[in-house]
């Protein structure tokens, strides 16, 4: 499968922003999906995750209440609400093909990613 993901840009404190993870040359509902981001200097991080179905989705702490994964055919979204300058990094989607109900918390368990998209929260 090949991974797109879009929809970051440059925004204010407290603003909303969503991404897009489109998929192609694989049925995306057989995969879990992540997004992942790294921040300037720091390493990649787990941000959200949710299953193949869409039954569970979990969040990182940090983002949880703010955050929503949500997935609709071949596309997995993030969207971010209450921005934050903490939240700058480079946003990757990342999946896996898996059994029903089965997502994935770490950087090791994925099999495919995205290129990646910038994201800037400005004070």
């Amino acid at each position: 499968v090949q991974l797109q993901a879009s929809g970051g840009g440059f925004v204010q404190v407290g603003d909303c922003l969503r991404l897009s993870c489109a998929a192609s040359g694989e049925t995306f509902g057989y995969y879990a999906v992540g997004w992942f981001r790294q921040a300037p200097g720091k390493e990649r991080e787990y941000v959200a995750a949710i299953s193949r179905g869409g039954t569970i989705k979990v969040y990182a702490d940090s983002v949880k209440g703010r955050f929503t994964i949500s997935r609709e055919n071949a596309e997995v979204y993030l969207r971010m609400n209450a921005l934050k300058p903490e939240d700058t990094a480079v946003y990757y989607c990342a999946a896996r093909y898996t059994v029903a109900g089965a997502y994935y918390t770490s950087i090791g368990e994925y099999d495919y990613w995205g290129q990646g998209t910038l994201v800037t929260v400005s004070s």
